[in-house]
């Protein structure tokens, strides 16, 4: 009898399953949305997701908490988010290579997923990718996601901790921080904090995201590369979680609208999209938004 996707499931102590289940839904393979539909969880795997501008150490810092994670015999999965090329829609970091500490271990699964045009880093296959994961039965499911301003906030309809990270040199940053994605962070790390201006950097930031906040915001500092204050930020993981349940209505909403939204754009091609308007373009008087207006 001919195998279907119903039939495929993904299951931490078999990694080639969880990648043939990642991949049919990643390139929307015949038989993914059946898939989805049959995911069994059985086990409530927490979502952490890792944000921050670029040259904060995300990728060094996630390797460090895989490490300290690692150590209590859990299985960690990781979702690194690569930028999406607009010109041939492909990933362009390869955060694995970043993460090559741990590529090869028995108990870490770790996947690059471009963005796919998604302003905030993330996308509804981001979402599902995560699920079956989830159902896959790990105990961690880490998402990286790439720096790219205050859009980033879609990290919070996602993940049950998300977790900012900057670094000293942020200082400057800080107001743009006060005005998007303070409103996210369950937690800021300061990285790189053997940097000059570290402690003064930190104590600000404490004073801004705290002046207003009944609940105490932490801000961390590590050295994620000694893996210095990482024990700090696994800790707060770890005893963090049962306070996240309370928002568990919001962040299933947020999923079901980015999974929603993805469906009724699925009839829309973006590279035949780009072919039309190149030809449109032949006119002097192209109007974009005459142009979108015979797209809908």
């Amino acid at each position: 009898m001919q195998t279907t996707q119903k039939n495929i499931k993904p299951d931490c102590n078999d990694f080639r399953s969880v990648a043939r289940a990642l991949t049919i839904i990643e390139n929307d393979i015949d038989g993914a949305d059946e898939l989805l539909k049959n995911l069994t969880f059985t086990k409530n795997a927490p979502i952490i997701g890792i944000t921050g501008p670029p040259g904060a150490g995300k990728s060094t810092l996630v390797n460090a908490l895989i490490s300290h994670l690692l150590k209590n015999g859990h299985k960690i999965a990781v979702l690194a988010v690569d930028p999406t090329s607009p010109f041939n829609f492909g990933s362009l970091l390869g955060d694995r290579i970043r993460m090559a500490p741990h590529f090869n271990h028995k108990d870490v699964f770790i996947r690059s997923l471009a963005t796919r045009g998604s302003l905030g880093g993330l996308s509804a296959k981001t979402i599902e990718m995560a699920d079956v994961l989830r159902a896959a039965g790990f105990d961690y499911i880490l998402i990286e996601t790439v720096g790219v301003g205050q859009s980033e906030v879609e990290i919070a309809g996602l993940a049950d901790i998300t977790l900012l990270v900057l670094v000293p040199e942020s200082g400057d940053e800080i107001q743009n921080i006060k005005s998007g994605l303070m409103e996210i962070a369950d937690a800021f790390i300061v990285n790189k904090a053997d940097r000059a201006d570290a402690d003064l950097f930190a104590n600000n930031l404490k004073k801004i995201i705290n002046q207003s906040k009944e609940e105490q915001i932490p801000v961390f500092k590590t050295i994620a590369s000694s893996g210095e204050g990482l024990k700090e930020v696994t800790d707060f993981i770890v005893s963090g979680l049962p306070k996240k349940n309370k928002r568990k209505e919001i962040l299933l909403a947020e999923r079901a609208y980015r999974i929603i939204q993805q469906k009724r754009m699925a009839n829309i091609d973006k590279k035949k999209l780009q072919q039309e308007i190149a030809k449109a373009l032949a006119d002097p008087a192209f109007n974009l938004y005459s142009f979108v207006d015979k797209c809908i």
